[in-house]
C-alpha cells in the first residue's frame, strides 16, 4: 500500500511544479483581443469567451488560485457599488492536467459555496487555461486578473495589482466610455496588468 502512495504523491508534486511556471504579463494589453477560450458555467452550459458576451462591455475576473478569491470578491463588490456598466463574469482559470481530471469535483465545490442565482456568471476554464495565462501572464496568482473587454472582445482596461477603490473608479470610467461608444485612453499605469503594485 505504501509503495502505491509514493508514486501518486510524486506524480502530483511533479504536476504541481510543472503547472506553476510563471509567465510575465505583456507590457500593455490595451486594444488586444482577449483569447478565444472554452469554459463551462456552474449551470453546466458551455461558454465561449469572448463570443458569448459580444455586443456589450464585460468585466472578466480571472483567478488562477483559491487565494485570488478574496480579491475577486472585493472587485465584484466594488464594481457593483460603483455601478460599473458591464456584465460581471468570474473566470476560475485552472491550468494543468490534474485539475482537468478532477474538474467535476472542483466545480461541485464551487457550486456548494455560491448561490444558485450566480452560477451563470461563474465560468470555469480548464482546458484553455494556458491561452489566458499566455495572454495575461500569471506572475501574481494571489491577485485577481481584472479585464474589461468591449463588445468586440478587445481589452480596454486591465489590472492584476490587487483591488483598490481608485482602480474601480478608473474601471467605471472605462466602462462608461465603452457604453457611450467612445475610445478609452487611460494612462498605461492605470490600464495594464503588468503595473507594479
Amino acid at each position: 500500500m505504501r509503495a502505491r502512495k509514493l508514486p501518486v504523491a510524486a506524480l502530483a508534486l511533479l504536476l504541481a511544479v510543472a503547472c506553476s511556471a510563471k509567465v510575465p504579463a505583456p507590457a500593455d494589453l490595451n486594444n488586444s483581443l482577449f483569447p478565444r477560450v472554452r469554459g463551462e458555467s456552474l449551470t453546466k452550459q458551455e461558454v465561449i469567451i469572448p463570443d458569448h458576451y459580444r455586443g456589450s462591455p464585460t468585466l472578466l475576473l480571472i483567478g488562477y488560485t483559491q487565494k485570488a478569491q478574496f480579491d475577486i470578491d472585493r472587485w465584484i463588490l466594488g464594481a457593483l457599488q460603483a455601478g460599473v456598466p458591464a456584465t460581471i463574469v468570474e473566470l476560475p482559470t485552472i491550468a494543468g492536467m490534474m485539475p482537468e481530471m478532477v474538474q467535476g469535483f472542483i466545480n461541485n465545490g464551487m457550486r456548494s459555496g455560491i448561490p444558485t442565482e450566480d452560477w451563470g456568471s461563474v465560468v470555469t476554464v480548464y482546458e484553455d487555461a494556458g491561452k489566458i495565462i499566455a495572454a495575461l501572464g500569471n506572475e501574481r496568482p494571489q491577485s485577481a486578473y481584472v479585464v474589461l473587454i468591449d463588445g468586440d472582445g478587445r481589452i480596454v482596461w486591465s489590472s492584476s495589482r490587487g483591488y483598490s477603490a481608485s482602480q474601480v473608479l478608473d474601471l467605471k470610467r472605462a466602462g462608461e466610455s465603452i457604453a457611450k461608444g467612445l475610445a478609452v485612453a487611460l494612462p498605461s499605469h492605470l490600464s495594464t496588468a503588468a503595473s507594479p503594485r
